[in-house]
């Protein structure tokens, strides 16, 4: 069992020009480091404003492979800094193949392999299955020069999961990823409210989204940590994108370790697995589940 470790979680609103938001991100990183943080997230595409508003072919320029400039910058500064960094960016896998995917770096900068978010929205302002390919299902053993599906990464400070945005409402994707050894559950996201429905709907959503995630954290007896974007991002056509941040950290048991508002906010927190330990044995719901009873979660709807 590994000892504790710093976790950070940057929240940022993001500029059109991409050197600008790059320059940010690592004063961010920078500092989050300072702070203690030893395993720093940041947010779902994190390099550009949010561009699946609308469904415009010539956003795929958009896209880098990995490794690329943006990973690679990324492998250097935590290589100097000695920090893991999730670095969520749109991916270009191939020729008409682009996925919504966040590349984990270990503190040495070596790149320990790729996530690529499994479920893929489609709603108003938030038109990803035009840009998205999903990830593929995990095979048992696949290697990091080959991801697919679920996957957890060996950090120096200690085994994560990463799983993107839409990823936090699913309950199977957080169980299989703490199955698979998880200690942290980091979510980059990219949620926000539509300005026209803000007042009936924003605390309720803003409170739905805050409560999925803490239950996973208590179903599963892990840590999860979710950083979300902040700031208006416009769009012609439209009345654009307001995100809301609220990004936070909390503990197996559910408990906040801490929080942000609406505004840029660094938040800083500690991940002790002992404490993994303490909930598990307290509360067993691993050991208790009836494996043998749940072929049923394999069809769309019984009924």
């Amino acid at each position: 069992m590994s000892g504790p470790f710093g976790i950070g979680v940057i929240q940022r609103a993001v500029g059109v020009d991409k050197e600008s938001t790059l320059a940010v991100h690592e004063e961010s990183i920078r500092e989050a480091v300072a702070r203690g943080a030893q395993v720093v997230c940041l947010q779902e595409l994190f390099d550009a404003p949010y561009f699946c508003k609308v469904t415009d072919a010539e956003r795929f320029d958009l896209a880098e492979p990995i490794p690329g400039p943006t990973v690679s910058r990324m492998q250097g500064l935590a290589s100097e800094l000695g920090a893991a960094i999730i670095v969520p960016i749109f991916e270009r896998r191939a020729p008409g193949v682009y996925h919504n995917s966040a590349a984990v770096v270990d503190a040495d900068g070596a790149l320990l392999g790729v996530y690529r978010k499994m479920h893929i929205p489609d709603d108003p302002l938030y038109f990803e299955k035009y840009y998205f390919t999903p990830g593929e299902i995990y095979q048992h053993g696949a290697s990091a020069e080959g991801p697919s599906g679920f996957r957890t990464f060996d950090t120096r400070f200690g085994r994560i999961g990463v799983l993107i945005c839409w990823d936090q409402w699913y309950p199977e994707a957080a169980r299989i990823t703490a199955l698979m050894g998880a200690q942290v559950l980091f979510y980059p996201t990219a949620i926000g409210w539509h300005p026209s429905e803000k007042e009936e709907w924003g605390k309720p959503q803003a409170d739905a989204w805050r409560t999925i995630q803490r239950s996973h954290a208590i179903a599963n007896g892990v840590y999860v940590a979710a950083a979300n974007r902040v700031g208006y991002e416009p769009e012609p056509g439209t009345d654009g994108i307001e995100f809301f941040g609220h990004s936070f950290v909390c503990d197996p048991f559910g408990r906040l370790l801490a929080e942000a508002g609406t505004e840029p906010e660094i938040l800083i927190a500690e991940c002790d697995p002992a404490q993994i330990e303490y909930t598990r044995r307290n509360w067993p719901f691993l050991r208790d589940r009836r494996i043998d009873a749940y072929p049923p979660i394999l069809n769309r709807y019984i009924g």
